[in-house]
């Protein structure tokens, strides 16, 4: 279970981030009304949401699930592959240090937290454009040293690895067809995003309960067939920044 989470508001530049979506500009009132949806729905879900305010100069900072992963022994503060984004991890350093002991990914290589899914103890480590394989060898020693495994995956669409596979609990894997034949998946049941459905691939699984994005009819129903109960949260702002529900949190 998740007892605590840590999000940053949304800053008013947060539209000068970095984005390929073809989706139009983000407005900032809907994102901010959209943001506290999401805060509120961790909470009501049994978590402590520790949520920090915008970081000027940042307008990416709200993403804070790439500045850190957080396991029950250790938070490793990342290097962002983004050369932009390189600084919101120090915000987030101390306040992670009050609940766990910390490492870091050190020049050069970079880590972004949405590349990194763990799976009780083990973690599949997305080599992107955001995470290099120097990155991921120092995060992946780091991991051995409190008695987990790991294993590089080529991340070949999509932002992050968390775009396209996330863990739904029960040994159970939603994933986008595209990394849905993936040898090193095997051994896991997997459910495997609707074609046109892509951006639902990014599902957070919580404290027994699924918040996925919604306007996804299709995948949300094959979750709802397999026993899942769900949560929709509308995040169309996020969406424009190349953001979904895992990224605009740190679980642990």
């Amino acid at each position: 279970m998740f007892t605590h989470a840590i999000t940053r508001k949304p800053g008013i530049d947060f539209a000068a981030g970095i984005t390929s979506s073809p989706l139009g500009i983000p407005d900032y009132q809907l994102m901010l009304q959209q943001h506290a949806a999401y805060v509120d729905t961790l909470a009501s879900l049994g978590l402590e949401v520790i949520e920090l305010d915008p970081l000027p100069g940042y307008p990416d900072a709200y993403f804070v699930e790439d500045t850190a992963i957080v396991t029950p022994d250790v938070a490793i503060i990342t290097r962002p592959g983004a050369r932009s984004r390189r600084g919101e991890e120090k915000g987030v350093e101390p306040v992670l240090a009050q609940y766990r002991r910390i490492e870091r990914i050190h020049a050069p290589g970079s880590v972004d937290g949405g590349d990194v899914l763990a799976v009780n103890g083990h973690f599949f480590i997305g080599i992107s454009d955001r995470t290099n394989k120097q990155g991921a060898q120092q995060l992946g020693s780091i991991l051995e040293k409190y008695g987990n495994t790991w294993i590089k995956v080529p991340v070949t669409s999509g932002l992050h690895l968390k775009s396209s596979i996330n863990y739904l609990e029960n040994n159970t894997l939603l994933v986008t067809r595209e990394f849905s034949d993936l040898s090193l998946l095997g051994g896991y049941e997997k459910i495997i995003v609707e074609d046109g459905e892509e951006y639902a691939g990014n599902t957070l699984a919580l404290n027994g309960i699924l918040m996925m994005p919604s306007g996804f009819p299709k995948t949300r129903k094959k979750l709802r067939a397999a026993g899942y109960e769900i949560i929709e949260l509308n995040v169309s702002e996020a969406r424009k920044m190349d953001g979904g529900l895992t990224c605009m949190s740190l679980r642990f």
